[in-house]
Order: structure tokens, then sequence, then C-alpha cells
């Protein structure tokens, strides 16, 4: 397939496909879908080998959040069953980080709902990040704590942090469907805040909430202009009590189409299979290890993941190697320049930073000769709804109905 071909090239030259090729990508049919993940796999190996990186979340601070994201079980009157307590101790969070950097993490994500940090919450984070580096002094730890004010970022990378979460989760001209209580440009600056105090930028999206292709396609090349270091891709639970309750919209197909359009826009990014692999991907799950070189271990926030062991099995099984706490997980040319901000784009692949063609706005639909057998978008939206298979979904909330103690 000539698509396949021209975007194995660009990945390999870290150049930025067309918004009509990254189309043409979620457009193909099930009958090309090996030779998709094949291709997009030669870009994943290029830049990453056959390492999959293990990252832990440990969920300082369950529901009770004023904002009003559809998507999110702990939402402003969400009535999803799920956990909720107020800010772990820092021994609390180095104990449950301990438990995934035993099981291999390399990276230890710090997640607290709410709106923003107060600068108490900077103080309480910072303390937690000295206690898991006492324990375990090379492992990564990401924040994820919602906007930042002034001075924030930097607070958090003198105490340690070596990274900063904040998705944007979908397309600027849709943001506004999902989420009332800020904006898109709201996450965009914490991004930004981030990356200016030195901390390596992590943000992602959520797919299946009912977005086109070319939301999609928009979220992820404002993303490749933003130039995060890592890209979670999260596929929604859709966890009843939420808005989205019954957007069922995702097959296990679909998933990897979108994995791959990712993996291509992104070449040399660290993309991380995150929340829903287990609920949208099931069996699928090893094909989707061709695509991302990172993966969650064990549970998420308020739902529960597959075991910790399976997920070792399934990365051996696969002929893969879980990623060593002395490996360098990004590219050399961005390894170097991480710290510095932008960087991954260099001139001499072709694409400046940010130099996407054709803005961040909406677009419109892939070229008729991109590939022959492209479906069009609607019929495309039709067959996913209709091949969902929600008797084979199993939602696990983490701990509801129980007395587990968090992150137990």
């Amino acid at each position: 397939m000539d698509l396949l071909t021209t975007l194995v090239d660009k990945g390999l030259r870290r150049e930025l496909p067309t918004r009509d090729e990254a189309l043409a990508v979620l457009a193909t049919s099930d009958d090309d879908l090996l030779d998709v993940v094949a291709a997009a796999g030669r870009v994943r190996r290029q830049w990453f080998g056959r390492r999959v990186k293990l990252n832990y979340l440990v969920n300082l601070k369950s529901g009770l959040c004023p904002e009003d994201c559809s998507y999110c079980s702990q939402r402003l009157g969400s009535k999803a069953e799920i956990l909720k307590y107020t800010w772990l101790k820092p021994d609390e969070a180095a104990a449950a980080a301990r438990a995934g950097v035993a099981g291999g993490a390399k990276r230890v994500c710090l997640v607290a709902s709410g709106r923003g940090p107060t600068d108490r919450d900077v103080d309480r984070v910072s303390a937690t990040i000295a206690a898991i580096k006492d324990q375990n002094e090379d492992v990564e730890v990401c924040a994820c704590l919602g906007l930042l004010s002034g001075g924030q970022a930097e607070r958090l990378r003198s105490a340690g942090a070596d990274a900063y979460n904040h998705n944007l989760n979908t397309s600027e001209s849709t943001y506004g469907d999902i989420t009332t209580t800020h904006t898109y440009a709201d996450r965009v600056d914490t991004v930004q805040q981030a990356q200016a105090a030195g901390l390596s930028a992590c943000s992602g999206l959520i797919a299946g909430m009912g977005e086109s292709d070319a939301d999609l396609v928009d979220v992820v090349f404002s993303l490749r202009a933003l130039d995060p270091d890592s890209v979670p891709v999260n596929f929604l639970i859709p966890f009843e009590g939420t808005p989205l309750a019954k957007e069922w919209n995702l097959t296990p197909q679909r998933c990897l189409r979108i994995l791959a359009m990712v993996r291509f826009v992104c070449p040399d990014v660290e993309v991380r299979l995150a929340g829903g692999r287990e609920v949208h991907l099931r069996t699928m799950q090893p094909l989707a290890l061709h695509l991302v070189n990172s993966i969650f271990l064990g549970d998420y926030l308020t739902s529960e993941g597959q075991a910790g062991q399976a997920d070792l099995d399934m990365i051996a099984d696969a002929g893969f190697e879980v990623e060593g706490a002395g490996t360098t997980t990004l590219p050399a040319h961005r390894a170097d320049v991480a710290a510095a901000g932008c960087g991954s784009h260099a001139a001499d692949a072709g694409s400046g930073c940010g130099s996407h063609d054709g803005g961040c706005g909406p677009c419109g639909g892939h070229g008729e000769d991109a590939v022959p057998a492209a479906r069009t978008e609607t019929a495309a939206r039709k067959e996913t709804a209709e091949g969902a298979r929600t008797d084979l979904v199993a939602v696990r909330r983490r701990g509801a109905g129980t007395d587990l103690p968090p992150n137990a």
C-alpha cells in the first residue's frame, strides 16, 4: 500500500504526515489492519527497539473534584460508585509506589483530583516525591495535579519531579462539549508551564467520546506541535453515573488504527497505552505493543487494570522486553534536549516544531486517492458503533463497595 510506504519513510525521518494521510490511516479497512500495524511497528522499533516502559499510578486524592469533565468518574455531580478520599500521607504514597517499582515500573505517576493544586498541595506532593526518591533514587516521578499557577511547576521541579502530565484530551473545536469549567487553552498553558520549568511534558488524549476522525487527527497534530516527550492514549471507560456512560464506540480494530495514527504523527515520542486498554483491546492487547512503547502496570485511578503479572507475561510472550531503569527511554536526539523544550522535530527532518500545515483547526476529509479501499468517515463511525461488543466488556471499579484501603 503506497500510503503505508510513505508513512514509514516519513516516520523514519521524523517527518510529519499530512492530515489526509493521518485520516487515511483511521479509514483503512479491517482487511488492511495487520499491514497498518506492521508499518507503524517499523517506526516504533526504529526509535524504541523492542523495549516497553512500565509506569505505575498512585492516586493521591480520589473523587471530590469541582470540574465537570464529562468522561470522568470523579467529576462534579458524578454518581459513579468509586473510592473517594482526601490526600494520602507521603509514607502511604511511597508504600504504594514501592509495589509498582517492585513489579518493574520505571516511572511513578502521582495523580490528584481537582482543578489544580494549592501551594499547600504542592508542599504535600513535594514531601511525597522526597519519600519516594529516598526509597528509589532512580525512579522517575511524574506529577498530575491539574491546572498549574505561577511558580508551581518550578517548585515541583525543585522537589525532584521529573515530568508533569496534563492531557489535551480532544480537539480544541470540541473541547467545550466535554468540559465547561475550564478551557482547552488552560490545558495548553499548563503543559507549556511544565516545559518552561524544565519538566518533561506528558500530554495525550482520550478516544471514544463520540469524536470524529478529524477531531482525533486535530488533537494529535496539536500534540505534535506542543511537543511533549510522552503521549498517553486513553480509551474512554464509560462509567455508569457519568454523562458519557452510553458511549460505547470502540472496537479493538478501531483502537489499533488510532494507536497507529498516533505513532505515525509522533514517531519518536513515548506513546503510552493508557486507561481503557483492557476494556477495549481485550485479547488484542499484544498487537498494540507493536505500536506503543509504554504501558501502565496494574490499576488506574478509579478502575482496575489486569494483574501486573499478566502484563509482564504479555510483554514477554509478544517478544518484547521491559525497559530497565538504566536505559534512557527517549531517542538520543530527544533525550539531549528534553529539558530545553521543543527539539524533537529538528530542521534537518524537514519539519520545525509546530510547523504542520493547516494550523490546529478542523480538517476536511482525506484525499480520494490516499487509500484505494478507504471507507468514508460516516461509514467507519457507523461500523464502529455497531461493532462495539458491550457484552464482552467488564468495567471493574477499583475497591468500590469494599473496605479496601486506598491503593490496595
